[in-house]
């Protein structure tokens, strides 16, 4: 921050609710004096037939979100709010901007975010020096704010790129308003646009600049991954999109979804989070079956945390989505080529999910990760299987049935077969119900066998997810618990007492809220060696939270 003696308002809180539409622009709520921020008022809603939800700090003390519901149209509305320029200081930061453009060397891309920040800070009040022009301390920092976002963050999306509960952004053309996958509000709409195609085209060529991709009429169309994990798929200009350049991005998430999320969130119960850990520990193959955005790879990965710490494990993804704790991990994504496909359908240098999937077999994992099969690289994946590798992945697929049709047709051709080395299959949904839109666990499925007779697969449902109650019931039976009695010499009580330990660990991270992946996943790697002093913790854990006695 720039050196001054100022002092304004931010909120308390991240959030604030009001039960009307203002008509003028409001103070912040809940608001206290502190030195360093910019916005002191919220602008009024666009329509009086609005009523605010919710204000968040994005990224304080710079920019604010705030989701609005307008009771005329039935839509929700996010708007990015940011400090506000003055005419004067517009002109500086496009003066500043354009300087900044022709002195920058190539060498800043090798510097941390960090760095670049303290750089182009430093060559900023530089410029206003060498130039003798004065400013107040809260103009500097609204001018150099603008500054860092167009060149180190994401221009006009920085805002929405900071919002972690934003998944998806999307643009679909010159002066369409972006809309954005909100966690809470789903589908909104935002306030921010790119007013006409040169600033639009730009702001493709920057991501693909981002991504490591070129991106120009010859090639308009970009698949890449940015340095921080977004996902983006973009079209330049005009060539293939006629409302002009459009884009996705998908934001990555540094804190993966763990077990815990799913118990909170209601996707899964505690039991059936036990289940999977019982399956992970006896290196069960699984299959995550889904729709597009039931939430297939943030279940992929929470299950994956139960992987035992000591075993290796390589992961294979077109776009890194898996985010594990463990340290004998080696993480693999596809990679592009260049120039003109050959024969084999591939470009010089693409490296292709088939080529990660082979090259992984020879690094002797104990678990492969896939973070999507729909290729010829599944039929190796299934080899794997057939061997003896632990084989967990995604696919779109909404049944068993659907599932077994998209693996043994084109362009994936796996005889149905080996299909039998799998070991379970997760039916994920996004369902509409009083909660709104939720994501459940509707099977969970084993494949027992193969009926050569019929030429089907086999299969037993675990646990099934009732709509009409939104609980999960077990359905009787569990071939993997009668797999680990063989193996353990357990008998069924001493099977149930297993699992009820295991139950209990999970309601023991669920009532302490225990999401952070890394100290959730220290509590299972210590359950692995020391299963005594573990269920130590969560007993008295148990005591210290009952009810005293009457």
């Amino acid at each position: 921050m720039a050196s001054g003696s100022f002092r304004v308002k931010i909120p308390r809180s991240s959030s604030a609710t009001a039960e009307g539409a203002p008509t003028a622009a409001r103070p912040l709520e809940g608001a206290t004096d502190v030195p360093g921020t910019f916005i002191t008022a919220l602008p009024p809603l666009p329509e009086p037939t609005m009523k605010e939800l919710e204000v968040r700090a994005v990224n304080p003390p710079y920019s604010y979100s705030r989701v609005s519901y307008n009771d005329r149209t039935k839509e929700f509305l996010y708007e990015v709010i940011e400090p506000q320029l003055t005419a004067h200081e517009k002109q500086l930061v496009e003066h500043l901007k354009a300087t900044l453009t022709r002195i920058v060397g190539s060498d800043i891309g090798s510097l941390s975010t960090a760095d670049k920040r303290a750089y182009l800070r430093g060559e900023a009040e530089e410029y206003f020096r060498s130039r003798e022009i004065t400013l107040g301390p809260l103009s500097m920092e609204r001018i150099i704010y603008y500054v860092l976002r167009d060149f180190v963050g994401y221009g006009p999306i920085d805002a929405l790129i900071f919002d972690t509960e934003v998944e998806d952004i999307s643009c679909d053309g010159v002066e369409v308003p972006l809309f954005i996958f909100h966690g809470k509000y789903e589908s909104v709409k935002t306030n921010v646009t790119f007013p006409d195609e040169e600033s639009l085209n730009s702001f493709i060529v920057m991501l693909g600049q981002r991504c490591a991709k070129a991106v120009s009429v010859s090639a308009p169309i970009l698949d890449g991954t940015t340095p921080e994990g977004h996902r983006v798929q973009a079209t330049y200009a005009r060539e293939v999109t006629t409302r002009g350049a459009s884009f996705t991005i998908r934001r990555f998430k540094e804190r993966p979804f763990t077990p815990v999320d799913l118990v909170q969130m209601g996707t899964a119960s505690e039991e059936m989070v036990a289940y999977f850990w019982l399956a992970a520990e006896q290196g069960e193959s699984v299959i995550v079956c889904g729709g597009p955005a039931a939430g297939k790879t943030s279940t992929l990965n929470a299950v994956a945390l139960f992987i035992p710490p000591t075993a290796k494990i390589v992961s294979i993804e077109d776009t890194r989505e898996v985010n594990l704790p463990h340290e004998n991990w080696i993480p693999g994504a596809t990679r592009s080529g260049t120039g003109d496909r050959g024969a084999d359908g591939k470009a010089a240098g693409e490296v292709d999910m088939f080529d990660l999937v082979r090259a992984a077999l020879r690094q002797r994992p104990n678990y492969i990760i896939v973070g999507e099969v729909r290729g010829r690289e599944t039929y190796t994946m299934f080899q794997a299987m057939a061997t003896g590798h632990t084989t967990y992945s995604t696919m779109h697929a909404d049944s068993v049935k659907s599932m077994v049709n998209r693996l043994e047709n084109p362009p994936i051709n796996t005889p149905r077969i080996l299909l039998s080395a799998l070991n379970n299959v997760i039916i994920q949904i996004q369902a509409r119900t009083e909660k709104g839109v939720v994501r459940r666990l509707k099977q969970v499925l084993e494949i027992v066998g193969f009926e050569p007779e019929t030429n089907e697969l086999i299969t037993n449902t675990v646990y099934e997810w009732d709509p009409a109650t939104d609980k999960f019931v077990f359905k009787g039976h569990s071939f993997l618990l009668d797999k680990i009695m063989d193996l353990k010499n357990f008998g069924p009580e001493e099977m149930d007492a297993e699992f009820q330990r295991r139950t209990k660990v999970i309601q023991y991270l669920v009532r302490n809220q225990i999401t952070d992946y890394r100290q959730l996943w220290r509590m299972i790697a210590q359950y692995y060696k020391d299963p005594t002093e573990v269920m130590k913790r969560v007993t008295a854990s148990q005591a210290e939270t009952a009810p005293p006695k009457e």
